[in-house]
């Protein structure tokens, strides 16, 4: 009898160790993650914000200042969530990096693909919205390239082999 209650009282202290050591910290649990604006859709008070996975964020105020880049849709849509060249347009931009963000003025889709215009008219030239990390790191180093003082694109299809053409836009200058 008491060697039943003690294998019993052993049993129940090793799930219980089991549990405090390997489930709690794995178990799946409610977390909100706030979406943050990273592009718009129009301007002043019809203007809405977009997340970085292309959730249209109606109810959300826009920043005051201005300063997140424009998508070229005439009109929101009306479902919740961009779709299509507008969808990989939002991915490009949300992926930004911070130093960046306050030179982005628009994007576009050309015939090159998703574009990224900078308020100095240097176009950022993505193709798609694969490798966005590696695209906007390159874009940033040829930025940065104390070498580069004028340019009119940068294409980063092949963020390896990243390219700059033209000389007739002035890199923006560092606050």
């Amino acid at each position: 009898m008491k060697r039943r209650l003690l294998v019993a009282i052993f049993a129940v202290a090793t799930v219980g160790a089991v549990y405090v050591f390997v489930m709690r910290d794995t178990t799946v649990g409610p977390r909100l993650v706030p979406l943050q604006p990273t592009s718009t859709i129009g301007t002043g008070s019809s203007g809405v914000g977009v997340a970085a996975d292309g959730t249209v964020l109606s109810w959300l105020p826009l920043p005051a200042h201005g300063s997140l880049p424009q998508l070229p849709l005439a009109t929101v849509p009306k479902r919740p969530r961009l779709a299509g060249t507008a969808l990989q347009q939002a991915r490009v931009l949300g992926a930004a990096p911070a130093a960046l963000r306050p030179y982005i003025r628009s994007s576009f889709y050309g015939a090159s693909g998703v574009d990224v215009e900078l308020r100095a008219g240097i176009e950022l030239r993505f193709g798609d919205d694969s490798q966005i990390a590696k695209k906007w790191k390159a874009a940033a180093a040829i930025l940065a390239n104390p070498s580069v003082t004028s340019l009119d694109y940068v294409d980063l299809h092949a963020p390896g082999k990243a390219a700059i053409g033209g000389s007739g836009h002035t890199l923006p200058t560092v606050p």
